[in-house]
């Protein structure tokens, strides 16, 4: 639907909208020409993308909205994150004559703090310009890969739409983004399940210096939108109140249940991609073409219809800016002062830089939330036990989690069918709370990314289900820099408590794109924690204590254990084993053989088949974070030796990232080089016998101990 204002809509709006409307073009348009100015003399490090030409968009579609109303936004969202936060405070509303109160200079300032890279920024400094996020405000947070918020977007909308709210989300975008897979999954997702999810193009007709017309016939944007069945609106992104008209009959239909919306506002960025110049000055378009543009300015254009409704006059006009810029001064003059060392220039204050010794806080929590849990070490069990194959035990501890926690849901392909999806682990959840246990699309990026969302938002604990571990790769995006990397990026303001299970099926045939093991990738990527069960009962204690952590945890289940019976405790589905709590299997004097999931049980056997007098450490935790140092290092002091067990490919490999951490803790008490069992460079083939060559082997094993022995002189 093609939308555009009259006169007598101008007429009808509520003078205190206008206003509103007014207040906040200025200030944002002030505060986009400080952060430009200070570019320039090159205090920003790092881009300005600025919005100069594109806030009648933004404040057309925010200043309705409500503060549990929900947005998130691309590189390009000062104007947005602005508009969001100043409704937060003044409702939408503003007195011309008295614009700017204590509550707009906090926002102002940490607004601008945080994209000079200041403590006192949102998020301290650490996302400055293309990472801005203040919850209270209903800002979830900016996101510096184009379309990459689209599905926490989606995911956010989902927490709503189960918390039972009519709140809604809207995920601003770029033309650029319009072809990218993660905001087209997205569409099919949100309206495939009903969420309240606006998708907002802001088409401002390049990509850096790329035509829309360039890149895709269609160059009607919103026509994205009924494709997959979502009503849609085309609108002029230079009219504000045309805008707010669309935003409005969006919300009508968001809020009534009915699903996801589009609206495509067509702007213009008055600016070249990133800095002060105009796009001209690099050859892309004609200043003819900016000229023109800039005689539809939203400022402009707002304050021709409120003097022609005698809502304003020029003196008052005048003020506003005047206010607006004045407030930007002496921002300023808080955050920088004169370069003593450099005359004539300005340099940023000191004592506002972040403490470089804070450069990790809030990569991830402090398991602070495990304090009151019954920790209990299969280990060390001396109680009752039953027989339980591990597949079941999976099954039944995820089905008690989803009975004592309401905010427990489970996503992934097939998870909802089956008796129990594709292996069986969901089947108790399916007896337990059979709505909420929800198949999705084949769209790994887009639920993998709305379960971020859900999370982020904080009424959700989603366990997403990845059917084979290779698939993380399509929604890379979403596992490494979305999920992994949030809670830091944001300032270690958020929790992300999220479950991401996940099988290796080495030996099962399917080839070199469904078995790999994803442990050494995780491990080498920022926020993620590992567990790596090897036994039922170990699974049971792992899986609560993910479950319960307000970090992202990847459980990795191996296909060889789902079969086997073994021992757990009785009539207990509760007990957690936490962070830093590895395995001994078995003691030794001579060697420390370290491994995890189904390898352990290879190790063992080889261990005896050679009569080696080894230590066994069975990890259960992998990453940085969570291992169990002081195991490691009291075996490695006793056996001054150390073999590395895993069963899967060289390159990807988690003990390549283990050998260099042991070799850099206990050089000095080694007295050989940390020796390796892996699989070949080469993924696992589908033929049987090149699959066996591929994976390690006890076999493998068994050479390996041999060659230590040798090494340490035939012991």
């Amino acid at each position: 639907m093609q939308l555009s204002t009259t006169s007598s809509d101008w007429r009808h709006a509520d003078p205190a909208l206008l206003a509103g409307m007014l207040g906040q073009l200025h200030l944002i348009r002030a505060f986009e020409e400080t952060v430009l100015e200070l570019a320039s003399e090159g205090l920003v490090h790092g881009p300005a993308h600025s919005s100069i030409g594109q806030e009648g968009g933004a404040v057309g579609s925010v200043i309705g909205l409500r503060t549990s109303d929900a947005i998130n936004g691309s590189h390009r969202s000062h104007h947005q994150f602005l508009a969001k936060c100043l409704t937060h405070l003044t409702g939408g509303r503003s007195d011309l004559g008295a614009l700017v109160d204590d509550g707009v200079l906090m926002v102002l300032r940490r607004t601008l703090a945080e994209i000079l890279g200041l403590a006192q920024g949102f998020g301290r400094g650490r996302g400055g310009s293309i990472h801005l996020q203040w919850l209270e405000a209903g800002a979830l947070g900016s996101n510096a890969i184009v379309g990459g918020g689209v599905p926490l977007a989606a995911g956010n909308a989902w927490a709503q739409r189960l918390a039972g709210t009519d709140d809604v989300s809207f995920s601003y975008f770029g033309d650029g983004a319009v072809n990218i897979g993660s905001v087209l999954e997205s569409m099919n997702l949100a309206a495939a399940w009903d969420l309240p999810l606006c998708f907002f193009i802001e088409n401002n007709l390049y990509a850096v210096s790329t035509t829309v017309a360039e890149v895709t016939r269609e160059d009607r944007l919103a026509v994205r939108g009924p494709a997959f069945g979502i009503p849609s609106w085309r609108v002029d992104g230079m009219d504000p109140l045309a805008v707010h008209l669309a935003t409005q009959q969006a919300e009508e239909v968001m809020r009534a249940g009915d699903g996801p919306t589009l609206i495509e506002a067509e702007v213009y960025r008055y600016f070249h991609q990133n800095g002060a110049y105009a796009g001209s000055a690099f050859g892309y378009r004609t200043k003819d073409e900016e000229a023109e543009w800039r005689l539809r300015d939203p400022i402009a254009r707002t304050e021709r219809e409120m003097h022609r409704l005698d809502l304003l006059d020029e003196p008052t006009a005048a003020g506003v800016r005047e206010q607006a810029q004045e407030a930007m001064r002496r921002i300023v003059a808080e955050l920088v002062e004169p370069d003593p060392e450099a005359p004539g220039k300005r340099r940023i204050r000191p004592a506002l830089w972040p403490d470089p010794a804070t450069v990790d806080e809030g990569l991830r929590g402090d398991a602070g939330e495990l304090a009151e849990a019954r920790v209990l070490d299969p280990v060390d069990h001396d109680g009752p036990t039953r027989s339980l194959r591990f597949v079941d035990a999976a099954s039944q501890v995820l089905g008690r989690r989803m009975a004592e926690d309401s905010r427990v849901v489970v996503i992934g392909e097939d998870v909802h069918r089956l008796g129990g999806g594709t292996n069986g682990v969901t089947k108790k959840a399916l007896q337990v709370a059979p709505e909420r246990v929800l198949g999705t699309p084949i769209s790994e990026n887009a639920f993998a990314g709305l379960g971020a969302g859900a999370a982020l938002d904080g009424r959700v604990r989603p366990v997403i289900e990845f059917m084979y571990p290779d698939f993380l790769w399509v929604a890379a995006d979403q596992v490494f820099n979305q999920i992994g990397k949030a809670r830091h990026m944001f300032g270690g303001h958020n929790t992300v408590p999220l479950v991401l299970r996940t099988k290796v099926a080495m030996g099962t045939g399917y080839g070199s794109q469904h078995l790999m093991d994803p442990a050494g990738i995780f491990a080498t990527s920022p926020g993620w924690r590992i567990v790596a069960p090897s036994t039922a009962a170990d699974y049971i204690g792992l899986f609560n204590a993910a479950a319960t952590l307000d970090d992202p945890v990847l459980v990795i289940e191996h296909v060889d254990l789902y079969g086997e019976r073994q021992e757990v405790p009785e009539d207990d589905l509760d007990y957690v084993l936490p962070p830093g709590r590895a395995a001994l299997r078995r003691t030794g004097s001579d060697l420390t053989v370290i491994s995890y999931l189904n390898m352990v049980h290879r190790a063992a056997e080889a261990i005896e088949r050679t009569g080696t007098d080894a230590d066994l450490i069975d990890l259960r935790w992998l990453d940085r974070a969570s291992l169990d140092w002081d195991t490691i290092g009291a075996s490695i002091r006793k056996t001054n030796a150390v073999l590395i067990v895993e069963q899967g490919a060289r390159g990807t490999s988690y003990g390549g990232w283990l050998a260099d951490e042991i070799q850099r803790r206990y050089f000095d008490w080694l007295d050989m080089p940390v020796e390796r069992v892996t699989g070949a460079e080469s993924s696992p083939s589908i033929s049987r016998v090149l699959e066996a060559v591929a994976i390690a082997q006890t076999d493998d094993i068994v050479a390996a101990l041999e060659r230590c022995k040798t090494a340490l002189g035939g012991v």
